[in-house]
């Protein structure tokens, strides 16, 4: 197994829940990352023995609280081999009718955060000269969706800042990919009305909604030694949906 630990955010429920499960099955010494601590306390104790997977409550889009929370699991697991940028929300609305409170949300979460986790990370990495970034996405990154212009805005920006961070860390054997899920069947979406949930599965010629289990493979396969040779890459996870 690595030296130092893999990070994930968002990692209390949903996508980033089942990553941590897939990591913690495979072995990964992890550190699991969200705002709500209470639960991720219980996740961490749930899937670790001893000290190999613990709970760092965060605010992601706090830069500060970033580097506060990077460097203690860097003295930690004496090291960071992995992050995952998973963490997410979304603030949908029409475009036209947007408040920009709402269109700011997603981008401080999802864009600045993924930022501020890479950019904590990267110089423990590029002085191991190893490591693996993997940043989550969302197809909506690729295609744009209407009603979703800030979510889809802050998932196109982490795919070209993870093609941006391959090219500047490859020479110091630090990879950094992205995934693009599509839909995805988790609490987030449960509450999305029956005619939405049907009209999205005829988009799919897989004929199913996609679990949580299918996007953690991926991850767990762009952490592993095979994956050594690909970098700046987005992975699509989607079904088929925009094949």
């Amino acid at each position: 197994m690595t030296d130092g630990a893999v990070i994930v955010t968002g990692a209390s429920r949903g996508i980033g829940e089942a990553i941590a499960r897939e990591l913690a099955a495979a072995g990964y010494p992890l550190a699991l990352v969200a705002r709500s601590g209470d639960k991720l306390r219980d996740l961490a104790a749930e899937l670790g023995t001893g000290d190999n997977v613990i709970a760092c409550p965060a605010d992601i889009s706090d830069f500060e609280d970033v580097q506060r929370v990077v460097a203690e699991i860097q003295e930690k697991f004496d090291g960071i081999y992995g992050l995952v940028n998973n963490a997410g929300i979304t603030r949908d609305g029409l475009f036209m009718r947007m408040d920009p409170k709402n269109w700011q949300a997603p981008l401080d979460i999802n864009l600045n955060g993924t930022f501020y986790f890479t950019r904590a990370v990267a110089p423990t990495m590029m002085r191991a000269r190893t490591g693996r970034i993997v940043n989550i996405s969302s197809v909506i990154g690729l295609t744009g969706n209407a009603g979703q212009a800030n979510y889809a805005a802050s998932k196109a920006g982490i795919i070209a800042l993870t093609k941006s961070v391959a090219k500047e860390l490859g020479s110091r054997g630090v990879t950094s990919n992205a995934v693009a899920p599509g839909f995805i069947a988790t609490d987030m979406t449960v509450d999305l009305s029956e005619k939405v949930k049907a009209d999205m599965l005829a988009q799919i010629p897989l004929k199913r909604f996609g679990e949580g289990k299918d996007v953690a493979g991926v991850v767990k396969f762009l952490l592993s030694p095979e994956a050594s040779y690909i970098t700046g890459q987005t992975l699509v996870v989607d079904g088929g949906m925009i094949a």
